[in-house]
């Protein structure tokens, strides 16, 4: 009885190690750069269509999650910030746990119009990308320089339940850095926010 159990925590360790990839780790090159993705224009893109001369910011999101919907002002901002510094924005959402309900591609449509997103929002099929990533949270932020070279990940701010009390904009002071040629002073952080709802 024993040995069968001692069997059975073998073979689940196995498959949550098989499940679990590496951390992507700071320097990290962008991985699975060039699967092509739906958009919510209808327009099939990869992570290097979205990159511009001076990188690229890959943040998962959903339209579900509270903390992505308490931070949707700030999703907005730093995007929109992110783009007048030359750098390609992509949202992926990768709840395929929940595309018959609210994370479905035409309730991803409707949100992208609501929140007047300028930049694409695309289906992660199969978790492909947040596998790579192992992204497990939303919203949860990777920003990679021009080389595709991971330097930033992590939470947009430090206060993610509340602007009025946000102190430190972690992703901003990166994204300042790294266009000015300078050392990110918190590379990473700890993201906040909801599961990503993987089909078991």
């Amino acid at each position: 009885m024993k040995k069968q159990f001692f069997f059975l925590l073998l073979i689940a360790a196995a498959v949550v190690s098989f499940r679990s990839p590496a951390f992507l780790d700071i320097g990290a090159k962008l991985p699975k750069a060039d699967v092509k993705m739906k958009d919510v224009s209808g327009r099939e893109l990869s992570l290097n269509d979205a990159k511009k001369a001076n990188g690229l910011l890959v943040m998962f999101s959903c339209n579900t999650c509270p903390y992505v919907i308490r931070n949707q002002d700030r999703t907005r901002a730093i995007c929109q910030f992110a783009q007048k510094n030359n750098i390609g924005v992509i949202l992926v959402n990768s709840n395929e746990a929940a595309r018959t309900s609210g994370d479905s591609f035409e309730a991803m449509q409707a949100y992208a119009r609501h929140q007047s997103y300028q930049w694409p929002y695309v289906v992660d099929k199969d978790n492909q990308v947040a596998d790579a990533f192992n992204a497990d949270r939303t919203p949860e932020c990777y920003l990679f320089d021009k080389s595709g070279t991971l330097v930033y990940k992590g939470a947009i701010d430090d206060n993610p339940g509340s602007a009025p009390d946000v102190k430190e904009k972690y992703l901003q002071t990166a994204i300042q850095a790294m266009v000015a040629g300078k050392p990110i002073p918190n590379p990473s952080t700890a993201s906040v926010g909801c599961g990503i709802k993987r089909k078991m």
